[in-house]
């Protein structure tokens, strides 16, 4: 992969609290998902957070949908590299 690009943020005006990362990793970035590697525990633990103990298993569009009605925003904050 040379070059890289991160995703658009997602966060609305409701959003409170911000979750920063760097770069997607490769999976992610194959997948076109934040957090997308099905070792990475993230949406596991979002689903812990946000009482939706199911999280981890729903579509990528609902993921962040419910981080958004959970006040939760997400943004890598490099854009691209190689």
């Amino acid at each position: 992969m040379n070059d890289c690009k991160s995703f658009k943020p997602t966060i609305d005006n409701n959003s409170k609290i911000l979750i920063l990362g760097s770069m997607p990793g490769v999976k992610s970035l194959e997948e076109q998902q934040y957090y997308a590697h099905p070792q990475n525990r993230f949406w596991k633990v979002m689903g812990t957070i946000c009482n939706e103990p199911k999280l981890h298993e729903y579509s990528y569009e609902l993921k962040l949908k419910t981080l958004l009605k959970n006040n939760i925003a997400l943004w890598d904050t490099i854009k691209s590299c190689k």
